[in-house]
């Protein structure tokens, strides 16, 4: 899985690079952006070719930033905690659409924290993953079809709202749709959480940019892919947690009973 992982994660260094840009994924092998030479099938070993030749490119010497082997060792590794976590033995469809999901949520990511730019198209990956997640993934302490349709609105709807409001200055709408599809994956109560951990984590991520560059402006997808990564694996713990410790859950009993 480690393996499938980085192999994974050099294609998303592409999609990284080339989709803020619009160029096609596959019809131009990789190349130099010095030099512009065509990079070796030698060469495109992932992480191993960028040892080898000691971040440098092989023609012109120009340096090779790091974070394409960080991007591709990230993938692989969360792609291996992903098969442990969730038994990829004893599930093995659920494994890979949630390995799937996590490599869209790589590209947000680095996209988003580069460009500001979040791409419709990887969004929308992200919704078909969630599909036959719910359908044909029967996962332990699974949630009904249901609360994946609430969870579509519970996070995205907020947020629209804020965006509607600013008029774009505080959200944007690549936001707004990578919550919707975080919500049809997760459900209503791991996008909550997700949204939740993405409000922390952006703020203090937002002053600490801050204090560097000087300017408020910094993009929020990032944060957001977090919280959804992170409540994918913790999101039900997390918001049972919650429920359990402000007696949200011991108000809802009493509410049922009622009715």
């Amino acid at each position: 899985m480690f393996i499938f992982g980085v192999c994974v994660g050099s294609f998303l260094n592409v999609c990284i690079y080339r989709l803020p840009k619009n160029e096609g994924l596959i019809k131009r092998n990789s190349h130099c952006m010095t030099c512009g030479e065509e990079i070796k099938h030698r060469d495109l070993i992932p992480i191993i070719s960028w040892c080898i030749l000691r971040g440098k490119c092989r023609s012109c010497g120009a340096k090779i930033s790091a974070r394409y082997t960080v991007v591709e060792a990230l993938t692989g590794v969360l792609w291996l905690l992903t098969a442990i976590y969730f038994d990829a033995v004893s599930y093995p469809l659920f494994v890979v659409l949630c390995n799937l999901m996590i490599s869209a949520l790589v590209v947000v990511f680095f996209m988003d924290w580069d460009t500001q730019l979040i791409n419709s198209w990887v969004v929308l990956f992200i919704a078909v993953m969630a599909i036959p997640r719910m359908i044909f993934c029967q996962y332990p302490q699974d949630i009904p079809i249901s609360q994946h349709i609430i969870g579509i609105f519970a996070a995205s709807v907020p947020l629209m709202i804020v965006t509607l409001v600013s008029h774009e200055r505080a959200m944007g709408w690549g936001d707004v749709i990578l919550m919707a599809a975080g919500g049809l994956f997760l459900g209503v109560k791991g996008i909550l959480v997700a949204l939740a951990i993405a409000l922390v984590t952006g703020a203090i991520g937002g002053l600490i940019q801050k204090h560097f560059s000087g300017s408020s402006k910094f993009a929020f997808g990032p944060y957001l892919s977090l919280g959804i990564l992170i409540a994918l694996f913790f999101g039900t713990y997390l918001g049972d947690w919650y429920l359990e410790f402000t007696g949200i859950n011991r108000m809802l009993e009493d509410a049922y009973q009622v009715l």
